[in-house]
């Protein structure tokens, strides 16, 4: 009888309360890299390629720790990227409400699981063995009940907390904060074409997806870090995993390279301003703000506009202009009216914009263009545009 009682108490590892704490850490922290790394960047995005013991290790995992079947995440989440932000996105909180995904987003994710046409269209090229057919998706619900046994085995009654933590930590992080908090607030390193924001820059307890601004913008590169103050603990992964031969890394984002001042632009430097232009872009919005601070004086004398309404202006000013509403487009010019400076740099990143956008217009036009553009952004008379111009450049 006291066997049992202690079995009951303790299970067979007769852990300490601290001890289960860090097993539980530790198993939640391996669901969240089994995600991140085979579902997310290998699965969904063909970032990377595994060998097959770590590949078959994820997929083990994940079936007894969430039940959640490859073909089915993988087609949800491209689906997110083909539609990302409108109404057959599967889960933006721009049109659905950050309450709903972030508090209901597993739902989201098990009702666009029914949608067959989401699943034929998107679930290409994920795993068919005899396992996926036979096991992993035909029975995806016996994985996480042979874990409550295993959790109830090593612990006892309080394995079943454990499990309990283990079941609702991807619908919180992944299904939750990720798709609601990463598309409704934080901070932005680059002006993609959805509302995606980084949480935090250090990517630890959610693998590197807090860098969700970063993934959006380069959405088939295998690393979410792109500044220097980034981590992304799932890149040291698959670094890891990589000096060992256990994965192959096809894609990461572009890393800008630079050579010594050039007098003119050539074809090396369009073609490198075309594969860098959300840096570029992301350079042009900081040299906004520095001419900004200098010329919001000038506005409050002139026009003697209100600091709300500068605010919601100079917000607008580092936006890209082409995702601009008309409202906006016209609260905008209203005030860049009373800024010639000002005015001159966001027509000045209208054009820039347009070079890379023009399909029609051969590389000599567009190397043409880009030649004129640094020149009149030198002649200009505005120093924070003839610094820009001066380090357009030299990318190479």
């Amino acid at each position: 009888m006291e066997t049992a009682i202690d079995f009951l108490s303790n299970g067979i590892t007769r852990a300490t309360g601290w001890q289960v704490f860090v097993f539980t850490a530790i198993v939640t922290h391996i669901t969240i890299a089994s995600v991140t790394i085979f579902l997310h960047r290998c699965q969904a995005h063909r970032a990377l390629e595994l060998h097959a013991i770590p590949s078959h290790f994820f997929r083990f995992w994940l079936w007894l720790t969430t039940g959640q079947v490859t073909k089915e995440w993988a087609a949800i989440h491209r689906k997110h990227h083909a539609k990302c932000e409108t109404e057959e996105d599967p889960h933006s909180p721009q049109t659905r409400g950050i309450k709903k995904v972030l508090f209901e987003g597993a739902e989201l994710y098990r009702s666009e699981c029914k949608n067959l046409e989401t699943m034929q269209k998107y679930g290409h090229g994920t795993p068919d063995d005899w396992l996926e057919r036979n096991v992993y998706t035909r029975f995806s619900g016996r994985g996480i009940v042979l874990m409550l046994l295993i959790d109830f085995l090593l612990f006892g009654v309080i394995g079943i907390t454990v499990w309990a933590v283990q079941m609702v930590w991807i619908p919180i992080t992944a299904a939750g904060i990720i798709n609601g908090i990463g598309h409704y607030w934080g901070y932005r390193n680059y002006d993609c074409v959805d509302a995606s924001t980084n949480i935090f820059p250090l990517g630890i307890l959610i693998g590197g997806e807090e860098l969700h601004n970063n993934h959006h913008t380069f959405g088939t590169s295998a690393k979410l870090s792109s500044k220097w103050y980034e981590f992304d603990i799932g890149w040291m992964y698959i670094r890891s995993m990589e000096m060992v031969g256990w994965a192959t890394v096809k894609k990461v984002a572009p890393e800008p390279k630079f050579v010594e001042l050039k007098s003119s632009v050539d074809m090396e430097t369009l073609q490198a301003v075309i594969t860098n232009r959300y840096d570029v872009m992301a350079k042009y919005a900081k040299s906004l703000r520095k001419t900004w601070h200098d010329e919001v004086v000038l506005l409050r004398e002139k026009a003697q506009f209100e600091a709300a309404r500068l605010k919601v202006t100079k917000k607008l000013l580092q936006r890209e202009p082409t995702k601009l509403e008309v409202s906006q487009k016209q609260e905008l010019s209203e005030v860049l009216a009373h800024s010639t400076v000002l005015q001159t740099m966001h027509d000045m990143r209208v054009e820039l914009g347009l070079i890379w956008e023009r399909s029609t217009v051969s590389r000599e036009q567009l190397v043409h263009q880009l030649q004129d553009w640094c020149l009149r952004a030198e002649a200009s008379g505005i120093q924070a545009l003839h610094d820009f111009s001066r380090r357009l450049r030299t990318y190479a």
